[in-house]
Order: C-alpha cells, then structure tokens, then sequence
C-alpha cells in the first residue's frame, strides 16, 4: 500500500445535490433521470456528463449507482460534480463499501448531507492502481450483467412460444378451468422471527417481492424465519409446484405473480424453502404440467387479467385464486400430450435459466468478497 493515500473524501471528489424536474417531465428522452433508487424516468435534457456516479440524498440514502451516459440527477440525489482525476468506476465501487446511514440527518425521511461526508478520512490508491482495481470488478459484474440478459432472453424465447401455441391452437382448445391439472392448494405459513418453543425450524420464507426477484434474478431479500417441522413437511414446495401470490396488490400492480419451484432454483436458498400466508402453493396433478401453468399465469398477469379478479380495500389488494383455478374458464389444451410436448421445448430453457442463477450467486460472492478486500489494500493487484 505504498502508493495509497490518507485523504479527505472531499479532496478525492465533490458531491453536489441533484436538481429539481416534475415527474411529468420524466415520461420522455434519451436521458436517464438518476434517483436515489435507480432510474425514475428519461428526459430530454441532462444536468451531468457521464460517466458518472450518484448516491441517495433523500430516502434511500448512500447507495451508489454508475452511470455510464450522461443523465439528469435528480434532487433526491448526491451526484459527483467532480473526480478530481479519480478514476470514476473505481469511485463507484469505492464508495459501495460505506455505510451512509450513519450520517443520517433527517427525522421522518433519512437524508444525506454532502459536507458530513466530504470530511470522511479515507485511504485510496494512485490512478493506475485504481484502474486495474475497477478493472477486476468490473470483468465480474460485466459477467453477472451478461448472464442476467441471458436469462432474460431465454424468458422471453419460452413465452414466445407459449403465445405460439395458444395463438395456433385458439380454434382447437376448449374452454376449461385451471382445476383439471392441480391436485391441490397449500397456505403458506409467516412463522417467528427467532427459534420459539416449536418454531424451531430455520427456513427461508418466499413473499410476492421475492417472487418478482426470482422472476429476474436472485431472491437476495428472502426472510429467515421459524416454523414447526410439522407444518414444513405439511406445506414444503415439491418439484413442479407453483407459488402464486394472493394479497399484497396495490392500485398500480395487481397480485397473481408466480414462480414455478424445482430443485435448481429451490438450492438458491441457504435454507429449506416455504411460502408466506400471502400466497398459495399450487401443486399440479403432474409436474409436466407446471411451465405450461406458470406461463399461462404469467401472460394473464402481464395482461392485467388479474385486476378483474381482486377484492380488499383501496390499500391492499387480495386475489379471489379459487375463481381464477376452479372456476374460471380459459382456452386449454385437449389433451395432456400437447403439455408433455411443450414442456419439453422450453425446459432446456428453464434449466439454462436456473443454472445462470448458480452462476450468478458464485460470481456475486466472489465480488462481494473481493470488493472490501481490494479496496482495503489487504489485497493487492499484481502489476
């Protein structure tokens, strides 16, 4: 660490708070407008050149996000005015290995100011070193990035050919329920949040944002619960089984996603899997059955079929499932080999998909583990 330097944050770079802009100003342009969780919308003017690196002023504070173009930063944002020669992409990462809730100074809404942080005394390293630091993480992130899209990409190819299939066979089909392939529905069970008297066993606990996470990645933000092993053997997920989340909607998104559950992506979890009370498990008669499912009621759901199909109050929304599985009729095969048939088209793709998974918990411990340590100077580059 010969080359590293003690240094004020502020003599490394300047933060400066983001700028103003209506939201009915973010519906069109090339520009991403930065806020404090991500992208909020485009515009079509920027207030900062990229590339570029934000951190939550207001709400989601400290947390960092690079911007490869230019774009707007928005006023719920700390953008950096100036890298005073640092290499951006290292500042980026840099920065991820803080902890800015400590400078807190809101009350009701968490709030960052610039001039607390700017006096943080931080070690760095010299420009080159802070090149090939970037560099190795960058390689795996552009990694994670790429298998992500992959999966995307493999997602859309087996919808597509779902929509073939249901588009093809319109005039053929009969207008059946969804309760001719399940055998059965399972509630889910909350648990403890610590080991009490029978809530003795530590599972992981599937919501509907962990479902929507699963859909286009990994469910990093699954619950560590307790439950009694009674009721885990009673509603543990088997192969081929869907979960469908059943409350928990809002004005703007509907309930009714799903994920189908196999043994790859039930291994993505540290601990045995199970579902909350705000879903249901729905087990098929046969577990051929189960992407044909999880397709259907995925296009019903992108098609905001779900909408017509809740009841609750104006906060949360609940999903009438039993309507929607038993009652309901919808264009279905005639017969089973037609699924056998399509299952077997798109499994390779969902295999492909949950192996990608793997790949991307390996690669993002490896970066995580990485990341402190090569910004600490504990380990060193090799020049």
């Amino acid at each position: 660490m010969t080359d590293w330097k003690e240094l004020k944050l502020g003599d490394i770079i300047t933060f400066q708070r983001g700028h103003d802009l209506p939201k009915t100003e973010m519906v069109e342009g090339e520009f991403p407008v930065a806020g404090s969780n991500g992208i909020i919308g485009f515009h079509n003017k920027s207030t900062t050149t990229g590339p570029g690196v934000t951190i939550g002023r207001s709400g989601n504070i400290g947390t960092p996000i690079f911007y490869p173009t230019d774009y707007w930063a928005h006023n719920t944002v700390l953008y950096i005015k100036d890298f005073k020669n640092s290499f951006p992409k290292f500042i980026y990462y840099f920065l991820r290995t803080f902890d800015f809730s400590q400078f807190n100074a809101g009350s009701a809404v968490p709030t960052l100011n610039r001039n607390h942080i700017h006096e943080l005394i931080v070690k760095i390293p010299g420009c080159t070193e802070q090149i090939q630091i970037a560099s190795i993480l960058s390689c795996l992130d552009d990694k994670i990035d790429l298998l992500h899209r992959q999966n995307k990409t493999l997602e859309q190819l087996a919808e597509t050919l779902f929509k073939r299939m249901l588009n093809v066979n319109c005039e053929k089909w009969e207008m059946k329920h969804f309760g001719e392939y399940i055998e059965n529905t399972f509630g889910g069970e909350w648990g403890k949040e610590k080991p009490e008297d029978d809530y003795a066993m530590r599972v992981c606990c599937i919501r509907g944002t962990d479902i929507a996470d699963l859909q286009t990645g990994l469910a990093n933000r699954t619950p560590v619960r307790f439950i009694k092993v009674k009721k885990f053997e009673n509603i543990q997920p088997n192969d081929g089984d869907l979960i469908l989340e059943i409350s928990g909607g809002t004005d703007d998104q509907s309930t009714g996603r799903t994920i189908y559950i196999n043994e790859l992506n039930r291994t993505l979890f540290p601990y045995p899997l199970i579902f909350s009370n705000f879903c249901r498990l729905i087990r098929p008669k046969k577990k051929e059955f189960s992407y044909f499912m999880y397709l259907y009621i995925q296009y019903l759901y992108k098609q905001d079929e779900f909408f017509n199909l809740e009841n609750g109050s104006s906060g949360i929304k609940n999903l009438d499932y039993k309507y929607l599985l038993f009652d309901l009729n919808f264009l279905l095969p005639n017969n089973e080999k037609e699924i056998f048939d399509f299952n077997k088209k798109v499994e390779v793709y969902f295999e492909k998909i949950n192996k990608n998974k793997h790949q991307i918990r390996t690669l993002t411990q490896l970066r995580d583990t990485l990341l402190p340590k090569l910004m600490s100077g504990e380990v060193t580059v090799i020049k």
